[in-house]
């Protein structure tokens, strides 16, 4: 069997986002770049001409606040570089895969919406839940009208798949 990996490692899988999730991303960096970089380097500037840095509050703030921006730009470069963004299918999903929208009704009858996102996009208040949590997990390959049963502290919970989509649930 032909593999690329070296022998004795398995092949990384691929680090899906939605391109919504990859936007953001790039915006943030492009941000911390072009507007926050550049206001704090400026402010630190600023701080030095005031003369001793070593009991200067400013000067002390701005220069480990610039070696923040400086980490997160570099986690975002590294991050941006090793994400795949994932296109949805041009027709309808048969099964929940990633990125998909999904509409679920509890025992109780209560219907909640969840769109299964990568680790650096999930918002629970906005519905969008990690791919590797539990209930994601518990839903991936499903179809409409089977049965998801997650395992939770308060016990378990039976889920049933009423739709799936690649679009926003309308209110």
């Amino acid at each position: 069997m032909a593999n690329d990996a070296p022998e004795g490692e398995r092949p990384k899988a691929p680090h899906y986002i939605t391109a919504a999730g990859m936007k953001k991303l790039r915006d943030e960096l492009d941000h911390l770049w072009k507007v926050e970089r550049p206001r704090v380097t400026s402010e630190v500037s600023a701080a030095a001409a005031l003369g001793d840095r070593s009991e200067n509050a400013e000067y002390i703030y701005g220069k480990r606040r610039l070696r923040e921006i400086d980490k997160r730009l570099e986690f975002l470069a590294k991050r941006i570089e090793s994400l795949t963004v994932f296109h949805p299918p041009a027709r309808a999903p048969d099964k929940v895969t990633f990125g998909a929208w999904v509409t679920l009704e509890d025992e109780d009858g209560n219907v909640v919406h969840y769109q299964l996102v990568g680790p650096d996009e999930f918002d629970v208040e906005a519905g969008k839940i990690s791919v590797a949590s539990p209930v994601a997990r518990a839903l991936l390959g499903k179809e409409v009208d089977d049965e998801a049963t997650v395992q939770r502290p308060r016990g378990s919970v039976t889920f049933t798949i009423t739709a799936i989509s690649y679009q926003p649930p309308r209110p």
